[in-house]
């Protein structure tokens, strides 16, 4: 889940300095969980923006911002929406990214919100960032915690110097992300798994933008004959 903060609105009111009419797309996933760009949220914004002498030419939520064709479909749908001055999105970077792609190229089209991280979900409004999209997982490895997301320092090879009983060095009200990894492969029978140094990571493999396609991502594994 991508984890979303709102924009000043005086950013938002200065991008949109020029434009009459806006058409507001949000996001009835990711964005409505963070409550920054669900219903309410879009309805908040139609009326400060209307408040700020703009005319809010419609809405849209679909289920997935960042899902092309649903974008694509609520073009196709809604007359209004190609005719708007701009386009202002509650979404992630993702679905801004894919509502600029439907749209014409003269049609300028804006966040209204800043991405911050890929979170786990604890429960509604509780998040942890979980995952760093690197491309080269070592959960395998380290019980499912991820130290180049949960060490500050990003250490494949810990703890560092810094812990203080079992509390990490860089943010002391959290407990150390190799203590944890300890903990849970002692628990697991896995403990030998520490001794393994993790060679650096090649970030060649992160290089962007990175795109894949569905038929080699879930090739199956050949199994030995």
């Amino acid at each position: 889940m991508i984890i979303t903060k709102k924009k000043d609105i005086e950013k938002i009111v200065e991008a949109l300095k020029g434009k009459k009419t806006v058409w507001l797309f949000g996001c009835d996933s990711c964005a409505e969980q963070c409550q920054t760009g669900g219903r309410k949220e879009l309805e908040e914004m139609s009326r400060v923006l209307t408040e700020r002498g703009f005319e809010v030419a419609g809405s849209s939520l679909p289920e997935e911002t960042c899902y092309r064709q649903l974008a694509m479909r609520e073009y196709r749908t809604k007359e209004a929406l190609p005719k708007a001055d701009a386009v202002l999105v509650l979404a992630c970077g993702a679905g801004v990214r894919t509502v600029a792609d439907v749209a014409e190229e003269t049609q300028p089209v804006l966040p209204a919100l800043d991405s911050i991280f890929l979170a786990t979900v604890e429960r509604v409004g509780r998040f942890y960032e979980g995952c760093s999209l690197c491309g080269e997982c070592v959960l395998i490895e380290t019980g499912g915690i991820c130290p180049h997301t949960e060490c500050p320092k990003g250490l494949l090879n810990g703890p560092c110097g810094g812990v203080v009983d079992g509390m990490c060095e860089v943010s002391p009200d959290n407990e150390c992300a190799w203590v944890r990894i300890y903990k849970r492969l002692k628990e697991q029978g896995r403990l030998h798994l520490m001794k393994k140094i993790t060679p650096p990571k090649d970030n060649s493999i992160g290089v962007r933008p990175r795109n894949v396609l569905l038929r080699e991502a879930a090739r199956p594994i050949q199994k030995k004959r």
